[in-house]
């Protein structure tokens, strides 16, 4: 029998160890969103409840869960057997006045967690499948736990909790100490562990069942719930499930304290628990001023004044230092303001020897934001691997049941299909005494079954001299490292190139540590003219390398670039090359493009990112599209 690790014996967590104590006097609260670092005892807690309330039953769901085992559905044995359509009960039905416990929550299927969100929000599950109607309660304390490190949760479940936790490792070197000599007693002799620490186990149990009886009767002055809802308006939350759990928690703490009436104490004690994961900021934080090495000077502001420019130049040829400095970025500005510079010369080869000899500037990261949802189109190809961005065909049993196929590949039966295919046969087949229905092989039907992978992202990111102005390089940085820390949660492979004065460098191999990544970003220099073709060439031959040893990935070329180059490998216009680059790139239907514009707003504009998009039968957007607050999603849509 395995005994478990005693409620009354964790040290610290006192949040916590109150927020599930609530619960489990007043189940109406809604349940406990537990977030916080991996270590930290968030399972030990929970499944630890069970000492406190006598008979409770806490039902884990696992991640890899299918549907049929979460909702239920037919008994296939007796369907065959006796010719009856008998439901099967799943894990919402064995949670049923209990406590459904899903670890890891935010890595959850979606299909999984619509299952989850429709029985919390009524209270009672309905199945309507393979020729059932079938509903029954579930009625359950919803407890999960999640890293925040590991990705997000999807909104309209983490507002289904009614409560939420941050946890953290204890700080205290003495409790710590204690702590390690707890765990090895427990480790030694669970038993008598256990039994030393019973009489704090039924003190606390015993409180919890007189609040139970008494909740009932607990009050709230009509003033405190003006201050309930003065907290959830000042804190900005939406909807109105705010309001009605911290009353809801006040009562179970009031008589959890023994109180009949609730008080200032009690709300402000619950509050916080069911503020942290819905309050929201009344105005977004305005964007970080550029650095002031990045002011461009007001005369040079105008993006078609390049003559004026070229004045500024003269005037100030006699100013030693100041001189080199104002050339360069007179040239880096020439350079944004002329989309197509093709005409070779004699002057290329000094032109080459200036740019090899321009000074690079290495530009700090922009603010990071959340991004928007980017995934590949699903297709019929059988994948392997494992992430979270992309759904895809897998050959495991893994994945989630979608639909059947007659082909016999991994002997995972599709019953409910077989039954289907047999049905209409029955009556001309010979059957067998002991069965219901008669089977041939030819009625067989297997599972397809498809779930989340990663990607292979690609980062060419334009590290010209022109990206130096107006911020637009710190912009792009923050843009990808937002993207990065997407990748990470996602569980991509990425790589990083970028371009400038007469070739393209990779940063980064393929490779799975982000940090990495962001190291290399960080430190990546800024300077010389822009090869945009150059930069198209190399991410192209990264991909074709990558598709060699696995046919079967998903790369995603993400181009940061105001689409302008000046710089061709052959002897074509450089922005013609780029673009012939481009379209020839767009009829390989393995690969997915983003073209993230870095272009100024401004009066003049040249629009040579969408043309590459274009080009590349790739995704537009600016950068702000790209935030989670968008208007506009850019894959989703065009998926749907």
């Amino acid at each position: 029998m395995n005994i478990l690790y005693p409620f009354s014996a964790i040290l610290g967590q006192h949040d916590l160890k109150l927020s599930l104590i609530l619960n489990l006097i007043n189940p109406g609260i809604g349940g406990v969103l537990i977030r916080g670092e991996k270590g930290t005892a968030k399972s030990t807690i929970v499944r630890s409840v069970a000492d406190l309330v006598s008979g409770i039953k806490i039902v884990t769901l696992p991640l890899n869960a299918t549907e049929d085992r979460v909702a239920g559905g037919m008994d296939f044995n007796r369907a065959v057997k006796q010719g009856k359509k008998v439901f099967q009960p799943g894990l919402l039905s064995s949670a049923d006045k209990g406590i459904l416990y899903v670890d890891e929550v935010n890595l959850l299927d979606d299909h999984i967690v619509d299952i989850i969100l429709d029985a919390a929000g009524s209270g009672e599950n309905r199945v309507e499948r393979e020729g059932l109607s079938f509903h029954h309660k579930a009625r359950f304390i919803l407890v999960g736990t999640m890293n925040p490190e590991e990705g997000d949760l999807r909104p309209q479940l983490m507002d289904r909790f009614g409560l939420c936790v941050e946890v953290a490792s204890e700080k205290d070197i003495e409790t710590r100490i204690q702590l390690m000599e707890y765990r090895e007693l427990f480790d030694l002799d669970p038993g008598s562990f256990r039994k030393a620490h019973e009489p704090g186990i039924v003190t606390l149990g015993r409180k919890i069942a007189e609040a139970k009886k008494i909740i009932s009767h607990v009050g709230i002055k009509p003033s405190l719930r003006s201050f309930i809802a003065e907290l959830c308006t000042t804190n900005n939350v939406a909807g109105h499930r705010a309001d009605i759990v911290i009353e809801q928690a006040a009562k179970a703490h009031a008589a959890y304290m023994g109180s009949l009436d609730v008080k200032v104490e009690d709300i402000s004690l619950v509050a916080k628990f069911a503020l942290l994961h819905r309050k929201q900021d009344a105005d977004p934080a305005p964007p970080p001023p550029p650095p002031p090495s990045l002011e461009d000077n007001p005369d040079k502001d105008n993006n078609g004044d390049t003559e004026n420019q070229n004045q500024d130049n003269k005037e100030n040829a006699g100013n030693g230092e100041n001189q080199n400095q104002n050339l360069n970025q007179d040239s880096s500005s020439m350079e944004s303001n002329i989309p197509d510079s093709g005409k070779k010369d004699s002057n290329d080869t000094n032109d080459n020897k200036a740019d090899q000899a321009a000074p690079e500037h290495v530009f700090e990261i922009g603010a990071t934001f959340k991004v928007k949802k980017i995934t590949f189109q699903k297709d019929k190809k059988i994948r392997r691997g494992s992430g979270r961005r992309s759904r895809s065909r897998v050959s495991s049993k893994q994945g989630r049941y979608v639909n059947s196929s007659m082909h016999r590949t991994n002997n995972d039966i599709a019953f409910d299909a077989t039954l289907r295919a047999a049905a209409p046969y029955q009556k001309i087949r010979r059957k067998a005494k002991e069965l219901f229905i008669c089977l041939k092989p030819e009625d067989i039907r297997e599972k397809n079954r498809e779930k989340r992978i990663g990607n292979f992202l690609v980062f060419l990111v334009d590290a010209s001299g022109s990206m130096g102005a107006r911020g637009r390089m710190a912009a792009s940085k923050g843009a990808v490292l937002s993207l990065l820390l997407d990748a990470y949660q996602k569980r991509d492979k990425v790589a990083m190139i970028s371009f400038r004065k007469d070739r393209a460098y990779i940063n980064l191999p393929p490779t799975s540590s982000i940090e990495l990544a962001a190291l290399y970003l960080e430190k990546m220099p800024v300077g010389g003219r822009t090869p945009l073709s150059a930069g198209l060439d190399k991410a192209y031959a990264m991909v074709e390398s990558a598709l060699r040893k696995d046919s079967f990935a998903r790369p995603i070329i993400i181009i940061i670039t105001d689409g302008k180059s000046n710089v061709a490998l052959g002897n074509e216009k450089p922005v013609q090359e780029a673009m012939a680059y481009a379209e020839k790139m767009g009829q390989d239907k393995r690969i997915k493009f983003i073209v993230v514009d870095t272009e100024p707003d401004s009066v003049v504009q040249f629009g040579l990112a969408g043309k590459l998009s274009r080009a590349c039968k790739g995704e537009y957007c600016k950068i702000d599209d790209l935030k989670t607050d968008s208007l506009v999603s850019l894959v989703r849509d065009n998926a749907q």
